[in-house]
């Protein structure tokens, strides 16, 4: 049946499509933080591990949310590690060691470049493809990694 909620079948295209990127950077990002979950070594280990178990738990939820917006307006979401890694912002590990602080200094950067492409399809979801719905939902997401980019900051200093 067709999705028929307000916005035209090409807006919807295009936002589906900058939402697959989105969900794109926020699956690697996820797989970047388990990763950081599983393989943190050091004298704070335990503290570490449980602080990106908790980043990696929160990713999850987002990873969901973004793929059910994609849904929501008839589109079907990238569900492969293959296409994920073809529409992401993000590169897969680059640190070499396992320290807490290589870690978190990767996953700032991640966290930070996904804000500024957030940042980049706010205003459009709203104001060029009259999608309020989309602009809201991507700026909660905004607040996320702002917090979570705070969070890892303070923990650099």
């Amino acid at each position: 049946m067709k999705t028929n909620i307000g916005i035209s079948d090409e807006n919807r295209q295009a936002i589906a499509d900058a939402l697959a990127k989105i969900l794109a950077d926020e699956y690697v990002l996820y797989t970047k933080t388990r990763n950081a979950h599983w393989n943190v070594e050091g004298p704070d280990f335990y503290d570490k591990h449980k602080f990106f178990e908790g980043q990696y738990e929160q990713l999850a939820t987002i990873v969901d949310s973004v793929a059910e917006r994609i849904r929501t307006l008839g589109h079907y979401a990238p569900a492969t590690l293959k296409e994920f890694l073809e529409l992401t912002h993000l590169t897969e590990r680059e640190q070499n060691d396992n320290s807490a602080q290589g870690f978190i200094k990767e996953l700032l950067q991640d966290h930070e470049t996904i804000c500024i492409h957030l940042r980049e399809v706010i205003t459009p979801f709203a104001e060029t493809y009259q999608d309020l719905g989309t602009s809201d939902f991507v700026t909660g997401l905004l607040e996320e990694h702002e917090k979570t980019a705070w969070f890892l900051r303070a923990h650099l200093k």
